[in-house]
């Protein structure tokens, strides 16, 4: 039988194309120029999220239409220029080396403070040994320093505990071993601080630092670590609380959120949860936990809170704001900045115009903070060179908006309508001399976690999740106020069990520093077992 040769049949998408008409077409094809214009945008994205910058600096000079630009900001005031005292400066051969070795140990130049342990190593001269040593004096001695590294520096405290009898009742008893900040454990308080800090710190997880614990020739079960490391976390836990406390009575709360993988919820998936940082006005943060972005957690947390609240575009806190009458709702000109960033590759010029209007007000406020001016002299500042760039800005996002060639998926499109929306909540700065005009102090500090995220990777449980951000808070405020985190958990580990309940804010890192940083509770592996704990 032979073949039968079949004639092509024209596809449903060919016919459609041979049956439309010329507008339509033509309508079709604008729709996918879009579509395409808009992929492309994403794709620019994705790429710079793996291999480009990071850093959101921007020079006008830069900017092909910093001329365009310029014509556009002409009429608006610019922040005077400050008058500097001059300085007659003299120069001395020899200064530069001198101050390159400032607090020098050695003429090496290495640096060290009397903290560092020092082994000394005698060097043994030929000449003094064997037959005419005697020709030969020490008249001085040249000191050279290396910097050293040891495998490991795991110690073993062994307490040698007498055992005594008393001669007429022939009873024996043994002296007791010093108190232990875990009961029945093994574990120095040295080695918690320790386990925490390199952890959440120095983000080196648990199955990592149990390597390196085995390779300097100590066995002990992974899971012990991670028993001792969830102890010590619950024993801060009423030092977290009392901090979370404090930040809630700010007058200003910087509040944000962000991801991660906390919890199983089905085979082979982990549910994904939130942290809501809150950042208040004594540099203190604290990260909460929710297994959700939603603003129930919200509500919960800000619950009677009077003041105003510091964020990006995400709607819950604006509704919040709007339900809360003691509520005042602020929002971040760097996310507004943000999306105008992204619109530079299709729409350079606007996208540049946008970028010198911000760029403007942070001449302002980087001339408020040289000066060093005042709640009042701030807002004065704010009004007379800030607030005109403000309205300028705003009606040129109105005059763009009116643009018949934007198209909704534009990057344009969205930046205009991001800034439109939110224009009340990004003009409340204007009025408040304490408040700033971004979220950028808050982003900096919750930088820990998405760290972290990136070599501990998730949470197994959503108590573990709580359990990042009690540590974390506290360490995070640590690094705000310049507290050593290592000689701060040393201390409040042995502290918090015997240190009044109605005082335990004075734990607080912030407060820490104030009371106990002259003479902080040491580790017996520091004292030889003198530690000043009564």
């Amino acid at each position: 039988m032979g073949s039968m040769k079949m004639s092509p049949t024209p596809s449903k998408r060919t016919a459609d194309y041979t049956d439309l008409s010329p507008e339509k077409s033509e309508a079709l094809l604008r729709e996918k120029d879009q579509k395409i214009n808009e992929l492309n945008h994403q794709l620019d994205w994705f790429k710079r999220q793996l291999f480009g910058t990071k850093s959101e600096k921007h020079r006008l000079e830069d900017n092909p239409y910093q001329t365009t630009i310029a014509d556009l900001l002409t009429d608006l005031p610019a922040p005077p220029k400050q008058h500097e005292e001059k300085k007659t400066v003299t120069y001395q051969r020899g200064t530069a080396k001198k101050n390159a070795l400032d607090n020098a140990q050695n003429d090496s130049g290495l640096r060290f403070d009397d903290t560092v342990p020092v082994e000394e190593i005698r060097v043994a001269a030929p000449e003094l040994e064997g037959a005419g040593s005697d020709r030969y004096e020490i008249i001085d001695e040249k000191v050279t320093c290396r910097l050293a590294q040891k495998p490991s520096s795991y110690v073993i405290l062994k307490y040698i505990q007498p055992v005594i009898k008393e001669k007429t009742t022939q009873k024996i008893t043994t002296a007791a071993a010093p108190a232990n900040v875990l009961e029945k454990s093994i574990a120095d308080v040295s080695l918690l601080a320790g386990l925490l800090v390199d952890k959440f710190l120095y983000h080196l997880p648990l199955h990592r630092q149990h390597q390196r614990i085995e390779a300097s020739g100590i066995k002990i079960a992974r899971s012990s670590l991670t028993n001792w490391v969830q102890r010590a976390v619950e024993l801060l836990k009423p030092i977290y609380q009392s901090q979370l406390d404090h930040i809630l009575l700010s007058r200003i709360l910087a509040i944000d959120e962000t991801p991660i993988k906390a919890g199983r919820e089905k085979k082979g998936k982990l549910k994904q949860g939130y942290f809501w940082p809150f950042y208040g006005d004594n540099d203190e943060i604290c990260f909460t936990f929710s297994g959700s972005r939603a603003q129930q957690h919200l509500w919960k947390q800000l619950d009677g809170y009077q003041g105003t609240i510091l964020s990006d575009g995400y709607s819950a806190y604006e509704r919040y704001a709007q339900a809360s009458e003691q509520v005042t709702h602020a929002q971040c000109w760097v996310h507004t900045r943000r999306y105008f960033e992204q619109a530079q590759k299709a729409e350079p010029q606007s996208s540049g115009t946008a970028l010198a209007f911000i760029g403007k007000l942070y001449d302002v406020e980087r001339t408020i903070k040289d000066q060093g001016l005042n709640e009042k002299q701030t807002i004065d500042y704010r009004q007379t060179y800030a607030k005109p760039v403000v309205d300028a800005f705003f009606a040129w996002v109105f005059e763009q908006r009116q643009r018949v060639d934007l198209v909704n998926s534009d990057p344009l499109s969205k930046a205009l309508m991001y800034a439109h929306n939110r224009e009340h909540a990004l003009r409340v700065y204007l009025s408040d001399g304490n408040l700033q005009p971004d979220t950028n102090h808050l982003e900096r500090a919750l930088r820990v976690i998405p760290m972290g995220r990136k070599n501990w990777l998730f949470a197994w449980t959503e108590i573990g999740a709580e359990h990042i951000g009690i540590i974390q808070s506290l360490l995070a405020t640590c690094r705000l106020h310049d507290v050593n985190p290592y000689d701060y958990l040393v201390d409040v580990l042995q502290r918090i069990d015997r240190h009044p309940a109605n005082k335990v804010e004075q734990l607080t890192p912030r407060l820490w520093k104030e009371h106990f940083t002259d003479n902080p509770l040491r580790s017996d592996v520091f004292t030889g077992g003198n530690n000043g704990l009564e």
